[in-house]
């Protein structure tokens, strides 16, 4: 029994966590393509006339969507070779947020919008198709961003003067009565 439950358990982990054999990249690709209709369904929820007319239907695709993703959840945490780590790594703690606010939304109203943090699943993408060199580039982005941040903190607050500025001009030119009620 233990065996079974062994071997299980390496067949899943293949599946789920390799992307170098068939099996895993038809999964991969069917988590990526998961991942993306259910951001599309969240999108199109939002949408005050689609959500009257087909909130039921949308809301039935987002509990399958979300049943989908906690059970690969729950799988990966299973056959992880060590869960502790995946559970506290960045994609472990993006798989969980990813299906928490569905769950939330039972308790708080609005907050399964916070599902668009599904999104941030989609950087599998880059383990999948091997583009995982090009995350080292992010990182140069990032720091390039860092070291610019005192340029980018007045860009900023130059362009808020400006735009407050010129806010201030149409309120006082436009008026109220052109449909200018605040700066």
């Amino acid at each position: 029994m233990e065996e079974n439950l062994a071997v299980w358990k390496t067949k899943v982990h293949d599946i789920i966590f390799g992307h170098e054999t068939p099996a895993g990249k038809a999964f991969d690709l069917i988590l990526l393509f998961a991942i993306i209709s259910s951001v599309a369904v969240l999108m199109l929820d939002s949408i005050e006339e689609l959500n009257k007319d087909y909130g039921a239907l949308l809301n039935g695709l987002e509990w399958m969507f979300t049943g989908f993703f906690t059970i690969e959840y729950i799988l990966r945490i299973m056959t992880a070779k060590r869960p502790k780590v995946y559970v506290k790594s960045f994609f472990g703690l993006v798989d969980l947020i990813s299906i928490l606010p569905t769950y939330l939304g039972l308790f708080m109203v609005g907050s399964h919008y916070l599902q668009i943090i599904r999104t941030f699943r989609l950087l599998r993408v880059f383990r999948i198709l091997g583009l995982s060199s090009y995350v080292g580039q992010a990182t140069l982005l990032a720091d390039a961003l860092k070291a610019s941040r005192q340029k980018i903190i007045v860009f900023f607050g130059v362009v808020l003067s400006i735009n407050i500025l010129i806010g201030t001009l149409m309120f006082l030119i436009e008026g109220p009565e052109n449909g200018f009620t605040s700066i």
